[in-house]
């Protein structure tokens, strides 16, 4: 198991289309945005496999979601 540490904007590469972004959080959240294909489905659990709650693709993102990403992408690119 890997552990990471990051920072709001910070993101992490799975394989070449799959991006797991960290957009802040409070004490006892954290927020995280997924971009991926829409044909991969994507599993919200806890450590309690038993419990495991399984999320289908939905038709996309909310245009909230999608100004929220490009804002972190735009804020990436400026900091290269």
């Amino acid at each position: 198991m890997l552990k990471l540490t990051l920072k709001p904007g910070e993101y992490i590469d799975i394989g070449t289309d799959i991006r797991i972004i960290f957009s802040g959080g409070s004490a006892n959240n954290i927020h995280l945005l997924v971009d991926a294909p829409r044909e991969i489905n994507i599993a919200r659990s806890s450590t309690d496999r038993k419990n495991a709650t399984t999320y289908y693709k939905e038709r996309g993102i909310s245009e909230e979601a999608k100004r929220e990403i490009a804002d972190i992408l735009r804020k990436e690119r400026k900091a290269r």
